[in-house]
């Protein structure tokens, strides 16, 4: 446990500009990760499974019961978390904004690009996989399993190199498997590629935990929250849009939404290489 839980300070860049909280987040967000990651192994292919053994409609209406029950539970679980606020500064939308620094808008920027990549064919993946390379759903399943399992996997030793060497490789290796991994989907011709796909999509999560940290050390202290909020709310009210415009780029052929969301990633990526620099996600 205390390899997860190790604090050591952040980049001297940061240091220089003021920025408070100078601990390293990287390895907490590693296990936060990782604990969210582990049920999304099991439930695809459970829903798959039961979907093949009761067809859709009984199979979705079983899950939906499961999924009820389960959240009834955490329920009464998150009832029994007592956090205490300590907030400071300015409540509104347009006083956090002018707190945020410039490297955390630069970053959100390349990520809002990066997000419209993935939302643009995330509900078009299993149409594609199973309408157009004629899978089944329970196959399907088994491919996020191993999705997952990749992304589990690669969480804690890309943790432990990020506190060595920095976060933007692990951020940009991130990126770069967000624009693959679409453009790897219409590329795999049989199932042993159609694998590897799905591990190039876990490999998605390797610089999570260090953008994560990143966004949570560039928030000035006692507006953390508020400043997190605020890049999600801004990050996911842009990439709404994105999924309707995927859809309609399906009506043209399948293959399109996911080629132009792999032009869109390769974008983000260059962004985020060219406009951050090293030295501030360190």
């Amino acid at each position: 446990m205390a390899a997860f839980v190790g604090w050591t300070g952040v980049g001297d860049g940061v240091a220089k500009h003021g920025i408070t909280g100078h601990l390293r987040r990287d390895r907490r967000f590693t296990l936060q990760s990782i604990l969210k990651r582990v049920p999304v192994v099991v439930a695809p292919v459970a829903g798959g499974a039961l979907i093949a053994r009761f067809g859709i409609i009984k199979g979705i209406h079983t899950s939906l019961l499961i999924t009820i029950i389960l959240a009834g539970v955490t329920l009464l679980l998150v009832r029994k978390i007592t956090l205490t606020a300590k907030a400071t500064g300015t409540t509104n939308i347009r006083g956090v904004w002018r707190t945020f620094h410039t490297v955390l808008k630069r970053l959100l920027v390349s990520d809002v690009i990066i997000r419209t990549c993935e939302a643009m064919t995330g509900v078009l993946t299993i149409l594609y996989v199973t309408n157009v390379q004629h899978f089944t759903v329970a196959t399907f399943g088994t491919l996020i399993a191993i999705q997952m399992v990749t992304s589990i996997l690669v969480y804690i030793p890309a943790g432990k190199i990020a506190d060595r060497i920095g976060r933007k490789p692990f951020v940009i290796a991130t990126f770069l498997s967000f624009a693959l991994f679409p453009l790897a989907i219409i590329y795999a011709s049989n199932f042993a590629l159609l694998i590897l796909a799905f591990i190039v999509g876990g490999l998605r999560e390797i610089g999570e935990p260090a953008r994560k940290a990143m966004i949570v050390d560039f928030a000035q202290e006692g507006m953390r929250a508020r400043s997190v909020g605020l890049y999600y709310l801004v990050r996911s009210l842009s990439i709404t849009p994105a999924a309707a415009i995927g859809g309609l780029l399906w009506k043209i052929a399948p293959e399109v939404p996911f080629i132009t969301a792999g032009i869109i990633g390769l974008l983000g990526t260059v962004v985020f290489a060219l406009t951050v620099e090293e030295r501030y996600a360190s």
